[in-house]
């Protein structure tokens, strides 16, 4: 039946009484003009109409209308307003068509752009007064109320059930899901679940289950989770996807990989397959536990069956390769997560730079940074301090500087462990200025950043290495007034010091008070000893073997036979041998240097030799020489002067015994001495090794555009070497 309004003034349609209807259509003159800026459609479910009790009106009645977002109808016109309410009404009108058509809604032109109003429906102003309690009947406002009354629940978990019993109406199982999504106390959480288990007649009992884990997910309670999942499994109430997926991600955050692999491996016994974000969070559960075949393994298969990995995933994999040291790995896997097309992001690169920096490869992190930049990804605290590791641990004191004052710039914190790794890389490397700089920085932070007795340590050395005594004892004074005892690295550097200074007396002083302090000599003690035996003065050397002889009898033995002028290379080589194998391995290198020093110091270049071969022979110096078809070179960079320069008289001997077996020497011949990067040694050995080459009249010439190598032609070298007479090394 179709109601065909007259126009109002105001060109809408007035309320009239339809002469063949015993209704009365009920006027709307209150409501201002009908447009579309105006107006929300209601539409009214068709109903047949009642019993009249009054020839000209109906009895009231309540019918649910839906009132549509006018956004729906008209997005580019009209911004949302209100959803689904109840009204009241008169009469149940069956409308067939829009009673409202305006000229310009009729017009086919702009159907294209509005589309037509729906069937069934009316136009109402939102401004009407009764629209504030239509809105209280709406999905939006009930789901409203539902989560301010979780919110109630929260604080109080004893009362929820009394709360939830006192609610005028019983809440629905989907209003069960709501109340319990939206709380953030995990003993209330249970309450309420265990009220709506006992109150409600529920369908789906996992969802609510799920949902309650997810509640305790988000206050990490493991306990909880798994007494639930207790209960759940009691009930009979089989776990799905969601219940799986919830766990293990709970145990994730939880940081316990263990719970998450355990929960993981039983998903079988219910019939269920992982999915693509179970596997992921798995792929770092056994990262993190370690298994690294399988974390791998996973990785694989979720290549090859493509899963959707997420940047996070891929930084997990990296970690897990980084952390294993494999560091080609984590590149390729930074490289095929690209090659995927998935965007690395800050996560992603920061994984890779801790493990570049882990991996000894700051020319890497360099890159790295570099194209992180690039990508307009701004670095944080993380990624500032994965730099300094990295630049730190390498030496790379310019880079590592320069990221400090860049974060002090940014007013970011630097812990007390970053600092040290700055102090005892600017000791390391002669930085004197900025090793006080930082440590004074330090003095005047908060507690937590203050100088600990590694910070006091890294000054004491910086002060040692440059010989500077005094202020390496004003240090140590200042360390034990802020309540550090001193520890045997700071006693090993004030050993140092004195040795370098020549201040034997000193150094014995030192030694006896380490004994008092109840403190061992380790490996590194020793060797310590051992350097400062090689700038020793002769007369004083038995004061300082002494020290070494306490410290350990077998080292202390063996020094006495080497400076015995007496002793034949026979026993020398048959003690060395004893001795290289009952030390770590960490000191061999070390060791041998000193040993060699001490060896071309008294001027026994044929004892130096013997330790040199055995070192060779048990791999100490794998790398001393290497060949190739245009170039034979020595590689001395990691050696001491004394070592050195024996390596150097080694390889004259091997290229003359190669020409006289006739094998032509290659084009290029060279030295690698490395360049220098401490301060206080400006080039380092290269600096100390040329004038020996000159002293043996040598051809090799420092090469301008490769740094700390010396270079000569195969020519020069085969003249130099067919000429030269057996010379004798110079006491360095």
């Amino acid at each position: 039946m179709h109601h065909h309004l007259p126009p109002t003034p105001h060109g809408g349609r007035a309320a009239v009484a339809d002469k063949k209807s015993p209704f009365l259509l009920p006027k709307i003159s209150p409501l201002p003009l009908f447009s579309r800026s105006n107006i929300l459609n209601m539409s009214l479910p068709l109903s047949p109409p009642l019993p009249s009790t009054s020839p000209t009106h109906s009895p009231p009645s309540y019918q649910l209308i839906h009132i549509i977002p006018t956004s729906l109808l008209f997005p580019h016109r009209h911004p949302g307003h209100l959803h689904c309410f109840s009204l009241p009404v008169r009469l149940r009108v069956s409308l067939q068509s829009h009673p409202f058509q305006t000229q310009e809604s009729s017009d086919p032109s702009s159907d294209e752009k509005s589309p037509k109003p729906f069937k069934n429906s009316i136009w109402i102003n939102p401004n009407n007064p009764r629209a504030a309690a239509l809105r209280r009947s709406s999905a939006d406002f009930r789901y409203a109320r539902l989560a301010q009354l979780s919110s109630s629940l929260d604080p109080s978990p004893a009362d929820v059930p009394f709360l939830l019993s006192s609610l005028p109406t019983t809440p629905t199982e989907p209003d069960a899901v709501i109340i319990l999504n939206n709380m953030e106390n995990s003993a209330a959480a249970l309450s309420a679940l265990d009220w709506f288990l006992q109150n409600l007649k529920l369908e789906k009992e996992v969802i609510l289950f799920n949902v309650t884990l997810k509640v305790l997910r988000k206050c990490r309670a493991w306990n909880d989770v798994e007494c639930l999942l207790t209960k759940m499994l009691e009930k009979g109430i089989k776990p799905d996807n969601i219940t799986f997926s919830t766990v293990i991600s709970c145990a994730r955050v939880c940081d316990l990989p263990a719970k998450a692999v355990e929960w993981f491996e039983k998903m079988p016994e219910f019939g269920l397959s992982p999915d693509d974000v179970t596997y992921s969070a798995m792929i770092d559960a056994y990262g993190r536990m370690g298994n690294v075949e399988m974390a791998l393994a996973l990785y694989d298969r979720a290549r090859k069956e493509k899963w959707l990995l997420d940047p996070v995933t891929f930084a997990t994999v990296i970690r897990i390769y980084g952390a294993s040291g494999h560091f080609d790995g984590a590149l390729n896997v930074f490289e095929e997560m690209k090659a995927l097309g998935v965007k690395p992001n800050l996560v992603t690169y920061n994984k890779l730079l801790e493990a570049m920096g882990r991996g000894g490869r700051p020319w890497q992190v360099k890159n790295i940074y570099k194209e992180m930049v690039g990508n307009k990804i701004l670095p944080n605290r993380i990624t500032y301090s994965a730099l300094i590791r990295a630049y730190s641990q390498a030496r790379y004191a310019v880079d590592a500087l320069a990221v400090y004052r860049e974060m002090r710039r940014q007013s970011m914190e630097l812990n007390v462990v970053l600092y040290n790794m700055l102090l005892s890389m600017c000791a390391d490397v002669g930085y004197i200025d900025e090793t006080v700089e930082i440590f004074e920085e330090m003095k005047g932070l908060q507690d937590v950043c203050k100088p600990d007795s590694w910070s006091y340590s890294s000054v004491i050395t910086a002060y040692s290495c440059a010989g500077n005594v005094a202020e390496a004892e004003r240090m140590l004074n200042a360390m034990m007034e802020a309540g550090f005892q001193p520890t045997i690295f700071v006693l090993t550097s004030i050993i140092q010091c004195y040795g370098k200074a020549k201040r034997t007396n000193d150094v014995v002083r030192t030694f006896d008070r380490l004994l008092e302090l109840g403190i061992s000599p380790d490996d590194r003690f020793c060797g310590c000893l051992l350097n400062v035996l090689t700038q020793t003065p002769k007369d004083e050397l038995g004061k300082v073997i002494g020290c070494i002889e306490r410290s350990n009898p077998q080292l202390g033995s063996f020094v006495k036979l080497m400076v015995d002028e007496g002793t034949s290379e026979e026993l020398l080589q048959k003690e060395a041998e004893r001795l290289l194998s009952s030390i770590s391995e960490e000191v061999k290198k070390a060791y041998c240097n000193c040993l060699m020093d001490m060896c071309v110091n008294v001027n026994q270049l044929g004892r130096a030799s013997v330790l040199l071969n055995l070192a060779l022979q048990v791999g100490i110096y794998s790398t001393l020489q290497s060949k190739s078809a245009t170039q034979w070179s020595l590689h001395v960079r990691s050696l001491s002067l004394g070592a050195a320069l024996t390596a150097l008289h080694a390889w004259m001997s091997d290229m003359t015994k190669a020409m006289e077996d006739g094998e032509e020497l290659p084009p290029l011949l060279g030295i690698h001495t490395g360049h220098g990067k401490h301060k206080y040694s400006e080039r380092g050995l290269a600096s100390a090794f040329e004038p020996h080459l000159r002293e043996l009249n040598a051809p090799f010439h420092e090469a301008s555009g490769k740094v700390g190598w010396f270079l000569t032609t195969n020519i020069a070298a085969k003249l130099w070497l067919e000429s030269r007479a057996p010379v004798e090394l110079v006491v360095a």
